[in-house]
């Protein structure tokens, strides 16, 4: 159900973002762009430093299981897949777990640890999302602007919530898996691996930690803080500069107004609209607005597509060293006598899976007898 919201808010989306761009007039938006020229590019490299702070974030979850430049990689594959593919919207945590699981071989806990990466996520977006509510409240006198963004935050709250309080109580990975069980059998492929009592299990021991969740928040808010230096940048260069905190109300609501909007794909439009009516508040005017809204969205596009790429580089690179560590060492065939040339090697013999699996039956009837 979700995937098909998203497909049926890529319509919309695009639909929003074309009358953006018709409204403020694409010839003065392209006028601003090209007057600020490359240096537009620097927001490219730079969005690996907030990112860099989230890893440290998720690190810390894996209590350093993982080194923090393969987990600042991993982050910039999971965001560019949650914001640039059609995908679920958990997508991004799903290839996480697979990337941590190449460095800790153990797939609960390192479930356990994106889990409450999340939890700990949506809690740092209330909070940033509070502070650009607050800022441009004391900054300008545009209250009725904010009221519709200030009441989703509040509706929306009892959700996160209840996730926490069915997280703390424990056993629901566990039930999941009874249930999945009892829906497709124990034999299923889908089930294969999975336990949820150690998953809940995990979770429980990482929520008991508040200093460790603390210390995790306080991360993950820096790499917000920082990631609103994109705004204020972008601004300064386009010819129309604001102050930090109007950069940080900006960046703050745009991201909340986003995330409210998950059924559109990437925020496609609303990503754009937001951004267009926060940066007016600040007196910034409409075509600057959108220009700053499409360069945001250039640096995303950009930026994840280089992620996308280095994900596939490093699939195929893993995927052959197995394939060199799998191919069956050659021994000769025979003992060359002396003074005479060696024969030619011949593939070891390797025992089928199947054979294997007829010995282990063999060996526990034999065992059993």
């Amino acid at each position: 159900m979700r995937r098909l919201l998203k497909w049926a808010g890529l319509p919309v989306g695009i639909a929003i973002l074309i009358v953006v761009v018709l409204h403020d007039g694409a010839a003065d938006v392209l006028h601003i762009l090209g007057h600020a020229g490359p240096a537009l590019l620097w927001l490219v490299p730079f969005h690996a430093l907030p990112l860099l702070l989230d890893a440290q974030a998720w690190r810390l979850l894996l209590d350093g299981g993982a080194p923090l430049g393969f987990l600042w990689w991993s982050a910039t594959v999971r965001e560019a897949v949650s914001r640039l593919l059609p995908a679920a919207g958990i997508g991004g945590e799903i290839v996480g777990i697979r990337f941590a699981c190449w460095k800790m071989p153990e797939p609960s806990r390192v479930s356990a640890s994106v889990i409450i990466e999340v939890m700990v996520t949506i809690a740092v977006q209330y909070a940033f999302s509070a502070l650009g509510l607050v800022l441009i409240l004391v900054s300008t006198h545009h209250p009725d602007a904010l009221r519709t963004i200030g009441l989703s935050l509040l509706l929306s709250l009892p959700l996160p919530v209840i996730a926490v309080v069915l997280l703390r109580r424990g056993g629901i990975f566990r039930a999941i898996e009874r249930w999945a069980s009892h829906l497709l059998g124990d034999a299923h492929p889908v089930l294969a691996g999975v336990d949820g009592a150690q998953l809940d299990a995990d979770i429980d021991a990482l929520l008991r930690r508040g200093g460790l969740l603390l210390r995790a928040f306080l991360w993950q808010l820096a790499g917000y803080v920082l990631g609103a230096f994109e705004t204020w940048w972008a601004l300064r260069v386009l010819g129309f500069p604001v102050s930090v905190g109007g950069a940080l109300a900006i960046e703050a609501l745009t991201q909340a107004v986003r995330h409210a909007a998950f059924m559109v794909p990437a925020g496609l439009g609303v990503q754009e609209a937001a951004v267009v009516m926060l940066a007016q508040i600040f007196g910034v005017d409409r075509e600057t607005a959108l220009s700053l809204a499409l360069v945001k969205r250039m640096r995303e596009v950009v930026f994840g597509c280089l992620a996308l790429v280095s994900w596939q580089v490093a699939e195929l690179v893993r995927g052959r060293r197995r394939a060199a560590r799998q191919t069956p060492a050659l021994v000769p065939s025979v003992v060359p006598l002396a003074g005479q040339p060696a024969p030619a090697a011949v593939p070891a013999a390797v025992p089928s899976a199947s054979a294997a699996r007829a010995a282990r039956s063999a060996d526990e009837r034999r065992d059993a007898g």
